[in-house]
């Protein structure tokens, strides 16, 4: 059996569980080894504990950290476990995020345990959510970075859900929601709702022409009621970027020509648009080149996962001029009128 898990972190668990006589069961949600780290220091201390957990998980498990086989029990979806007082129902929820991930609800008590689904990037001393707003903000970044991409999968496991009595969601990571409505209904907002009226701008300028155009963009999209986010690359954080591409109707990446192709960060921001798969309509280029090059067949061959129209794109020889200028704006009105023709306002 291998562990992998940081050693101070296994002590802190074995710290937790002094004074615990015997352990029967290790539910095992999920197999990333961030969840399943520290079995083996489990297994060391409670060696006749089994291992419930789900069919691909136990093959996982075995491959990840070589746990012998005589050490699983796998159920099926919707199994039942019985711990005397307290029933577990063990409910499989594939691809959030991996394929053999499930949710455990303790139901007597109403408590799912719902692994990475609902879960946070934040690490607070608060066992329970206090800040809904700190938190809001953590668990979409969670949800963009990580559940985003499997949204369309997701969806029907929330609607899994539905059925289920819940008082609380206890997620492996982040504070414990006492208001599961919460959560359940900023998921709800992410995955279902159409995307907002706003543009996501990332961009990178090296000699000020890509810079020029996107301010002037900015200008030209604000003035027709579009809101924008613009994130510069050279300092930005990816995380928010991210977040930005939860609710965004379209993407416009800004970029100067470098060896005849697109600068790197631009090429990096095309990589996590198709990687993440947001609900975004709508994508275009906009940026500079000095003698020329293939900056827009390079972007536009990085996003084959995005279910989104190419618009024309805008691109200056050197400084923009004018015309380019009454190219960006006419872009802009394109824009607006697009996100009109599908009732986003």
């Amino acid at each position: 059996m291998v562990d992998t898990v940081d050693p101070a972190m296994a002590n802190e668990l074995l710290y937790q569980l002094e004074g615990v006589d015997k352990i029967d069961y290790i539910i095992s949600n999920h197999a990333e080894q961030d969840h399943s780290g520290s079995i083996a220091h489990v297994f060391s201390k409670f060696p006749e504990a089994k291992i419930v957990t789900t069919t691909k998980a136990k093959g996982m498990l075995i491959e990840l950290l070589r746990i012998p086989e005589e050490s699983f029990i796998t159920i099926e979806d919707g199994g039942l476990l019985s711990l005397g007082d307290k029933t577990l129902k063990f409910i499989y929820t594939p691809w959030v995020h991996w394929p053999e991930t499930m949710v455990t609800y303790l139901q007597e008590d109403k408590i799912l345990f719902s692994c990475d689904f609902f879960g946070s990037h934040i690490a607070t001393s608060n066992l329970y959510v206090i800040d809904e707003g700190r938190v809001y903000e953590a668990a979409k970044r969670y949800y963009a970075e990580i559940m985003m991409p499997f949204r369309k999968i997701i969806a029907k496991n929330l609607k899994k859900l539905e059925s289920y009595d819940i008082e609380m969601i206890a997620p492996s990571h982040g504070p414990i929601y006492t208001r599961p409505s919460f959560i359940i209904d900023a998921y709800r907002d992410w995955i279902f709702n159409a995307p907002k009226n706003t543009v996501v701008l990332p961009y990178v300028s090296m000699h000020k022409s890509t810079k020029l155009m996107v301010d002037h963009f900015v200008a030209a999209l604000v003035e027709r009621g579009i809101g924008v986010d613009q994130f510069n690359l050279v300092v930005t954080d990816i995380g928010k970027l991210a977040i930005s591409l939860v609710d965004a109707c379209t993407i416009i990446i800004g970029t100067p020509t470098v060896l005849a192709g697109p600068h790197p960060l631009a090429i990096y921001a095309a990589f996590l648009s198709n990687m993440l798969r947001p609900k975004a309509k709508f994508l275009s280029i906009i940026g500079s080149y000095g003698w020329g090059g293939k900056t827009i067949e390079v972007l536009s061959g990085m996003i084959p996962n995005l279910k989104v129209e190419i618009i024309d794109p805008v691109l200056s020889k050197g400084l923009p001029n004018e015309s380019d200028f009454k190219a960006i704006e006419h872009l802009a009105e394109i824009i607006s009128m697009k996100h009109k023709e599908i009732d986003i306002k």
